[in-house]
């Protein structure tokens, strides 16, 4: 697996508070708050505010649920990969990343060690590894 696809579920989230975000500024509108919303076309002329916004909102939270399965599934996936390694201490490092989503510092600290390094060569040396490994997988299915 390769850090983008393990980096996955950490960009969901984020994407998951970024629209939630944008649900409070919904919400914040439709109850009559002078809460600015972003990215909205504005549209002179007689039309229905208040339906408008309850569109949007229902929209907004369809928007937010989908995201929240597409992220228990990537949570799902990241721990079978994650299980299916040999290295307990890497099973750690790779949990206390992208499951917990620490930075390098705290999963250091995590595991007793106080420099920041150690994990991540640790993780870059084990990428690389499984990179080649999986190459060879191919070949040798070929």
């Amino acid at each position: 697996m390769t850090k983008k696809e393990l980096s996955q579920l950490y960009w969901l989230n984020r994407e998951i508070e970024e629209e939630k975000r944008k649900l409070s500024e919904l919400e914040a509108a439709a109850a009559g708050c002078t809460a600015k919303i972003t990215g909205l076309p504005h549209v002179s002329g007689v039309h229905d505010k208040i339906g408008d916004l309850g569109i949007l909102i229902a929209e907004q939270r369809d928007l937010i649920d989908l995201k929240v399965r597409q992220s228990v599934i990537e949570y799902n996936r990241l721990n079978r990969y994650i299980a299916s390694v040999d290295d307990a201490q890497m099973r750690m490092i790779l949990s206390l990343r992208y499951v917990n989503g620490l930075s390098w510092q705290q999963v250091a600290f995590s595991m007793g060690e106080t420099d920041e390094q150690y994990p991540r060569r640790k993780h870059n040396t084990f990428l690389r590894k499984s990179e080649v490994d999986e190459k060879d997988e191919i070949n040798v299915v070929q």
